[in-house]
């Protein structure tokens, strides 16, 4: 495989798409599509930023999930507590900003943050990473804006389990750790 042209083709507001294209094995020319949050000047700066954080959050025994209305799937879906790092915000910053914005919780400590992976790795080149933290407070959606419509709520294993088991709406990711959560084998 050998990348032979690289093109932003739309700048939206959130995200850039870009056609890259390819020589395959059998060297014809195949066209890939992409999406990146940041402004990408040359192929090198393909997946080298980390731009978001997904925020596996607990209180005692029991996991923060969210359940929010996302546009790309037309319905309501369980997730993570997550966002974009602001330029010049630390990991840390974005993670307490973002847990009060969504949900009203505060940090009590934060126990592990996870290297920058893929979230999409066929769609885009966002890099993204996973923190595990502890929480205090009581959520609530209040701060959501009006472009978001998010329920946070605590659940503990059984109600996650339950969850799992009827086939109710997930992100992979969260689903992958919800599962992992429910056998107790969160850091």
């Amino acid at each position: 495989m050998k990348l032979i042209k690289f093109q932003k083709v739309k700048d939206g507001k959130y995200l850039k798409n870009y056609e890259l294209t390819y020589l395959n094995n059998a060297g014809k020319e195949k066209c890939f599509e992409i999406v990146s949050h940041g402004e990408l000047h040359s192929p090198e700066e393909l997946g080298r930023r980390s731009s978001g954080v997904s925020i596996v959050a607990t209180c005692g025994e029991k996991l923060l999930l969210l359940k929010e209305f996302r546009m790309g799937v037309n319905r309501e879906v369980y997730n993570f507590c997550a966002g974009m790092i602001k330029d010049g915000e630390t990991i840390e910053e974005c993670i307490a900003r973002e847990l009060m914005e969504e949900t009203g919780l505060k940090i009590k400590k934060i126990r592990k943050i996870l290297p920058p992976a893929f979230p999409a790795v066929t769609l885009s080149d966002i890099l993204n990473q996973v923190a595990f933290v502890e929480v205090e407070g009581t959520p609530n959606s209040e701060g959501a804006s009006a472009n978001e419509q998010i329920t946070a709520q605590f659940y503990d294993r059984q109600a996650v389990a339950e969850l799992l088991k009827e086939g109710a709406a997930f992100s992979s990711r969260a689903q992958v750790i919800f599962y992992f959560f429910t056998e107790g084998k969160l850091p």
